[in-house]
C-alpha cells in the first residue's frame, strides 16, 4: 500500500502564490507517475498536472506557465508550485500515484483564492 499526504494548502489573494507538498510512503518503489488533480464544489475532478518516474511532465492547458510540477524521488514527495493564482484555481487539491494495478489518493488540500 501507499499512503499520501498533501499540505501547503491556504487561503491566498489572487496573484499570490502557494507550494503544495505530497509525501509518499509505504510500497514507494511501486509508484510510477504521479498527480496533482483538483476539484471545485459542484465540478468534476480534473487533472492539473502530471509527473512520471523520469520527470517528463505535462500541465493543463488552464495551469500552464503560471503552476510547476515536480518531483523528488530520493524523498519521496511531489511539489505544485502555483504562481499568479486566480479565484478559480479554487479547488481541494488531490495528490495522485499511480503503480501498475492501482491508483493512490491523498485526503486533499484545501486551495482558496480570493478577488
Amino acid at each position: 500500500q501507499v499512503q499520501l499526504v498533501e499540505s501547503g494548502g491556504g487561503l491566498v489573494q489572487a496573484g499570490g502564490s502557494l507550494r503544495l507538498s505530497c509525501i509518499a510512503s509505504g510500497s514507494v518503489s511501486w509508484i510510477n507517475d504521479m498527480a496533482w488533480y483538483r476539484q471545485a464544489p459542484g465540478k468534476q475532478r480534473e487533472l492539473v498536472a502530471a509527473i512520471n518516474n523520469g520527470g517528463l511532465t505535462e500541465h493543463a492547458p488552464s495551469v500552464k506557465g503560471r503552476f510547476t510540477i515536480a518531483r523528488d524521488n530520493a524523498k519521496n514527495t511531489m511539489y505544485l508550485q502555483m504562481n499568479n493564482l486566480k479565484p478559480e484555481d479554487t479547488a481541494v487539491y488531490y495528490c495522485n500515484a499511480k503503480s501498475y494495478v492501482n491508483d493512490y489518493w491523498g485526503q486533499g488540500t484545501q486551495v482558496t483564492v480570493s478577488s
